[in-house]
C-alpha cells in the first residue's frame, strides 16, 4: 500500500466516523461539472437552519503534458483563492504547490503560502511554507512518513520564524493492510494521544473506532465508534456513537449517474424528549 502524508495516517477509521455526517443541522447542494475544454467546475451552496447561507465556486484545470492544475474558486466571504499545482517536478514524485488566498474587501488580507511534496514507495515527505501579509510572518509545517511492509512511523514540526521558536510537533506510529489499519498519534506536542482502528470486515461492511486521551488533564478525551453497511453498490447507510451519547444516522443513495441524496440525524440519547436533535440534507449534481 502507498505511504500516506502524516496527517492521513489513520485516514480510513477517521472517514468512516466523520465523512458523510457533515451536513447535520443543514442543508447542501453541489453541483460539478466539466466543460468542453476539461475545465472541472464546482459549485457548493450550505444553508444551516439557523438561516446561514454560504457558497463557493470553484474552476479546475489541467495541462496534462506538463503536469500542471491551476485552481480558482471564490466563496461568498470574499475570499479568492488561487492555486497553480506543478506535478513531478525534476523526479518523479516531486510537486510544487503555489497558492495565494486575498479577500479583497480587507486590507492586508493576501496570504501566500508553498507546498513542496516528495513521494515515492517508502518516504512521503511534505513542507508548508505560509506567509502573512497583515504581520510579515513566516512561519513553515514539515512533516514525513516511512513505511515498510506495512509499518509506518511518521512525525510534524512546526516552527515560527518571528518567535524563532517550534511551536508545535506530532509523532505517529500505525501499521496497515488492504484490510485493516491501526494507528496511534501524538498530536498537540504530545498532550493529546490519539488511537484509531479501522476494518474493512467484507465487501459490504466496514467498522472503525477511535479514542483519545489527554495527558495534561489525565483523563479520556472521547471514544467514538462507527460503522458502515452497503446495501447495494449505489446505497450505503452509516452509524456512529461517542462516549457523550450521541448517535448519528446517515443514508446515501445515488439516484442516477449523475445525482446522489444525502440524509442524516444526530440524536443525543440522553434528552430524547428535549429538543437540541439535527438533521440535513445533502444533494450532488455531477455532469
Amino acid at each position: 500500500m502507498p505511504v500516506p502524508a502524516f496527517a492521513d495516517i489513520g485516514k480510513a477509521a477517521n472517514d468512516l466516523i466523520n465523512k458523510d455526517f457533515y451536513h447535520m443541522s443543514q442543508a447542501t447542494l453541489d453541483v460539478k461539472l466539466k466543460a468542453p475544454n476539461g475545465t472541472n467546475v464546482t459549485v457548493k451552496g450550505k444553508q444551516g437552519f439557523d438561516g446561514t447561507t454560504s457558497g463557493s465556486i470553484e474552476g479546475k484545470h489541467t495541462l496534462k503534458p506538463q503536469g500542471i492544475t491551476v485552481t480558482q474558486s471564490w466563496t461568498t466571504a470574499s475570499l479568492l483563492d488561487s492555486k497553480v499545482e506543478l506535478n513531478d517536478i525534476g523526479a518523479p514524485g516531486a510537486k510544487i504547490d503555489l497558492q495565494n488566498l486575498w479577500n479583497p474587501s480587507k486590507g492586508n488580507s493576501a496570504v501566500q503560502k508553498i507546498n513542496l511534496a516528495f513521494k515515492n514507495p517508502n518516504v512521503h515527505s511534505r513542507a508548508f511554507i505560509n506567509y502573512a501579509q497583515a504581520n510579515g510572518n513566516i512561519d513553515a509545517v514539515i512533516d514525513v512518513v516511512a513505511g515498510h511492509e506495512g509499518f509506518l512511523v511518521g512525525g510534524e514540526a512546526a516552527y515560527d520564524v518571528q518567535k524563532a521558536a517550534v511551536t508545535r510537533y506530532g509523532l505517529g506510529l500505525a501499521y496497515q493492510t488492504p484490510a485493516y489499519t491501526a494507528s496511534l498519534h501524538g498530536m498537540q506536542n504530545l498532550n493529546i494521544i490519539a488511537a484509531s482502528y479501522y476494518q474493512k470486515v467484507n465487501s459490504a461492511v466496514e467498522v472503525g473506532a477511535k479514542a483519545g486521551y489527554d495527558v495534561q488533564a489525565q483523563k479520556a478525551s472521547g471514544l467514538e465508534l462507527a460503522s458502515k453497511y452497503k446495501l447495494d453498490p449505489l446505497t450505503f447507510a452509516k452509524v456512529k456513537v461517542n462516549d457523550r451519547g450521541i448517535a448519528a444516522l446517515a443514508y446515501s443513495t445515488k439516484l442516477n449517474t449523475g445525482t446522489t441524496i444525502g440524509l442524516g440525524i444526530s440524536l443525543d440519547t440522553q434528552k430524547l424528549n428535549e429538543a437540541g436533535h439535527k438533521i440535513g440534507t445533502s444533494l450532488t449534481f455531477e455532469g
